[in-house]
């Protein structure tokens, strides 16, 4: 099967169903191929696609250490990687789960801090289609909600009251 070439700032959408379409539990293997990270800069008013961090390789994530306390990290500049989950359902793809995890990065020493524990567990609610962003500043939720919005309308549309009534209109 050939597949084209994906843009840098596109989701990555189920290609290879692991379940063969019927579903059913312990049908298949674990796909990560339909989840992307999203990082989310409060600083620049950014929001935007980065596959690197699926192997905390984001551009923000680079060159720095990671500690596990944040407050070895107190002037580190806050980013969020948010987990989105995209499905396909009978009425088209839609935002499935969609998590969020603080990072904070200070350039100016080198560290960061980031919770692995909770990367790993928003990463599996996401899949399994949680919505967790409450924990979020307001400014980072509405990054998210019209990064959402913008980059594909149909897949807002088509996604759950639950994701539309958690991020600001």
């Amino acid at each position: 099967m050939s597949e084209e070439k994906k843009k840098s700032n596109q989701f990555t959408i189920m290609k290879d169903d692991s379940t063969d379409g019927h579903g059913g539990y312990g049908v298949g293997s674990i796909s990560l191929e339909n989840i992307s990270p999203v990082i989310i800069d409060p600083n620049e008013d950014r929001a935007f696609v980065d596959m690197g961090a699926m192997h905390a390789r984001s551009e923000v994530e680079r060159r720095v250490k990671f500690l596990p306390n944040k407050e070895d990290v107190p002037n580190g500049k806050l980013y969020w990687i948010v987990w989105v989950t995209v499905e396909r359902g009978e009425i088209g793809p839609y935002y499935h789960g969609v998590t969020g995890c603080e990072i904070r990065v200070d350039r100016s020493i080198k560290r960061a801090y980031k919770s692995m524990p909770e990367h790993v567990n928003h990463m599996d609610k996401s899949m399994k289609g949680h919505v967790i962003v409450e924990h979020m500043d307001e400014k980072s939720q509405k990054l998210l909600a019209d990064f959402l919005r913008e980059f594909d309308p149909e897949m807002w549309k088509n996604s759950s009251d639950e994701l539309k009534q958690a991020l600001p209109e």
